[in-house]
């Protein structure tokens, strides 16, 4: 080694032997020393130093660190080779070809060495063929992101932070790192280390005998006795937000080694930490490149690691306090006015149902919403903010939108010239959501590649000689405008909507919002609008919004759930999906009501049970999700607009009633029909009634005398 670098390893080892922290008893930890144990006995394979640590012993260290990475990161290298021997207290019993050659080439070495000669064997073998360890940087915790495009010439060398979202992995290949050769004339063999992806093989023997000879003896390439390590490419891309006006994303490589690898998939947010370098593409250019340290996984907006926190009890109290499905419904979106049962939804597309896989036969946990309805009634900013609010989303246009773009295209792999497949918006949204405006717009052609995801939740390829299945596990939230510019109630929802039956059949919820003049809630609409404007914040309400920070995290918790439902509740759901059947056939409403809609029932109970923290599915749940699913069917009837004129809330509910005791779904007694308070208020609830509704009617029918209530308010007769 040279002085300097003699020195520099010096305070490499130093730092790997001394440094400590201290526990919660004030005992000792040395905490490189017992990764270098680990390393010794082969338990580990990575090392990872981490600059805060180096910074407490050493800060000019940490600055040359940041200044010539490649460079400190071979002295820490040959610091763990030198110290492992001393660190390592029994022999490693599991070994591998590569050990077993290495083992016999030094073996061979001993036997024809003079005895005189007291140099090391192992030290005419290249470093890193006889290493069996990884050594990365963790970045010091002041280090703050760049963006993509920032990446410059005096970065060349220099470890940088940089955050973006991933747009192509490729599959992980060996790659050599040592190449082994022998010679045919004088069977001596030439290791060659190599650094980069590509590289120019020995050809003639430099040993001492073949020169002296001049035998000119060729090399040949020993793939048994050479070293291979794990490599994977990706593309990293900056986020749209960090775009200047005018411009399109920046994108970089990434070459992953070893155990960086398998890290990140397309479509995840990173923050990485990586040495910045430079190759020769050709001719007189060369391209950036970026070799990774680091590699972590982000939320999508703010700078936070992905399920890095857990919730604390206090943060648990004041979202599980009275009223928190509301609180939470409440805090999607909040500076946009009204929609409450529509943010329901939404809350239950975030969460998700939970996915059945009994043998040969998956049924899919992910809740589909469609929002349809009028120009300006927030259709897009509510699916931009779920957008920003869910970890892992895609955000597209239909028009904007090919059928390629949203599966998968077929590319040709730069690096390997072979043809692989690089996934569409809906295989990058895998395990999350998809958010597609102007669904309506879409060609016909291209939203035909939606069906399969809707419910069978893959992707289906075959082209270019490539056939597999990709997974594409998402929930689609879609935004859709009606085909005469404003919803007309006297056609049918295929009519105004413009979409086949089959993809309206595969969303569990429809929900039509419409923009109807009405002089109170215009007046509250436009003081809430104007407040938003003045004060870029929502007024204030009885409740403060949740964090979306928080939010976020409680939902990740919330995921983690897995409720089933009872055999209590069994018969209890499918008389209500026969009812509901029933009333199917004889209403004039374009609405379906199939086994999917059973299904849609079930995924949204098991959602309000996750949401509540529960491992069982409860009769409330059951009834909050019909309710919705009474909610989205009433928005779409056509004719409601004039029956709610002529058709008081108080008259449907005594016809509800009315038909229970007339049906005999509970016991009747005598000449008047006995229905059981419970399941009358259950009824109504069901149907999209409040129990405050249902009171009222009540008292308003039991003064009139149509029917009796007795003095524990558990029946009612008719007169």
């Amino acid at each position: 080694l040279p002085l300097s670098d003699y020195a520099k390893d010096k305070k490499c080892k130093r730092f790997l032997q001394e440094f400590y922290t201290e526990d919660d008893n004030g005992k000792k930890v040395f905490k490189y020393g017992t990764q270098l144990v680990a390393l010794a006995h082969r338990e580990q394979v990575s090392l990872f130093v981490e600059l805060d640590d180096v910074a407490e012993e050493d800060p000019e260290l940490v600055e040359s660190i940041c200044e010539n990475a490649k460079r400190y990161t071979g002295l820490f290298a040959d610091a763990v080779h030198e110290l492992l021997p001393e660190y390592k207290e029994r022999d490693v019993v599991a070994k591998d070809s590569l050990d077993v050659y290495i083992e016999h080439r030094l073996m061979m070495e001993q036997r024809g060495r003079d005895p005189a000669d007291t140099r090391d064997p192992r030290n005419q073998y290249p470093p890193e063929l006889m290493r069996r360890f990884e050594l990365y940087f963790k970045p010091p915790s002041t280090s703050k992101p760049k963006v993509v495009r920032d990446i410059r010439a005096e970065s060349i060398g220099h470890l940088v932070t940089v955050r973006g979202i991933v747009t192509r992995a490729t599959e992980v290949k060996p790659m050599m790192a040592v190449a082994t050769y022998t010679c045919d004339q004088c069977g001596a063999e030439t290791y060659q280390p190599i650094q980069s992806p590509s590289f120019m093989p020995l050809i003639m023997c430099p040993s001492q005998e073949c020169v002296t000879n001049k035998s000119g003896g060729r090399l040949y390439l020993q793939t048994r006795g050479s070293k291979f390590v794990k490599f994977q490419e990706l593309r990293i891309q900056e986020h749209s937000d960090q775009v200047p006006v005018g411009n399109i994303p920046r994108s970089m490589t990434i070459y992953a080694r070893g155990e960086n690898t398998r890290l990140a998939q397309p479509g995840d947010h990173v923050i990485a930490w990586f040495t910045t370098l430079n190759s020769i593409l050709s001719g007189l250019l060369s391209e950036t490149y970026l070799e990774s340290h680091c590699i972590t996984l982000m939320n999508k907006t703010e700078d936070d690691v992905l399920g890095n926190q857990e919730l604390t009890d206090e943060e648990l109290r004041s979202i599980t306090g009275e009223g928190f499905y509301e609180k939470l419904a409440g805090s999607i979106a909040p500076e946009i006015y009204g929609h409450e049962d529509v943010k329901k939804a939404l809350l239950l597309l975030l969460v998700g149902g939970v996915q059945q896989a009994p043998k040969g036969m998956k049924i899919r946990g992910n809740i589909n919403v469609c929002l349809m309805g009028d120009p300006g009634v927030a259709k897009s900013q509510l699916l931009s903010y779920i957008d920003r609010l869910a970890p892992r989303s895609q955000y597209t246009t239909g028009r904007g939108s090919s059928g390629v773009g949203l599966t998968a295209a077929v590319m040709r792999d730069p690096l390997t010239g072979e043809m692989t497949l690089e996934g569409g918006a809906l295989v990058l949204a895998d395990l999350g959501i998809c958010c597609i405006d102007e669904f309506d717009k879409m060609a016909d052609a291209d939203r035909t590649a939606i069906h399969e995801v809707m419910e069978q939740q893959t992707i289906s390829i075959a082209k270019a000689g490539i056939m597999t299945s990709l997974n594409a596990r998402c929930s689609i939230l879609a935004a859709a405008n009606p085909a005469y510019g404003r919803y007309n109630p006297r056609k049918s929802i295929e009519q105004n909507i413009q979409l086949p039956a089959a993809l309206l059949s595969r969303f569990d919820l429809l929900w039509l919002i419409q923009d109807k003049p009405d002089a109170d809630a215009d007046l509250r609409l436009a003081q809430h609008i104007t407040y938003v404007h003045q004060h870029s914040r929502q007024p204030p309400t009885h409740f403060t919004p949740i964090d979306m920070k928080l939010m976020r995290r409680y939902i990740g918790l919330c995921k983690t759930r897995q409720p089933v439902v009872p055999e209590s509740l069994a018969d209890y759901i499918t008389a209500a999906y026969v009812e509901m059947r029933k009333e199917a056939r004889v209403s004039k409403d374009t609405t379906f009501t199939s086994a999917r809609t059973l299904l849609s029932i079930l995924r949204l109970s098991t959602a309000l049970a996750r949401l509540r923290m529960m491992d069982t599915v409860e009769k409330e749940d059951v009834n909050e999700a019909m309710r919705l699913m009474e909610m989205s069917k009433d928005s779409l009837q056509a004719d409601k607009s004039s029956t709610t004129r002529t058709q008081r809330p108080a008259d449907v509910i005594f016809s509800l009633v009315r038909e229970l005791a007339t049906e005999g779904v509970v016991g009747r007694g005598g000449a008047g029909g006995l229905v059981r308070m419970a399941e009358a208020e259950q009824r109504c609830v069901s149907r999209g009634f409040t129990p405050a509704q249902f009171q009222e009617a009540l008292e308003e029918y039991e003064e009139l005398n149509v029917w009796q209530v007795n003095q524990a308010r558990t029946r009612i007769t008719f007169v």
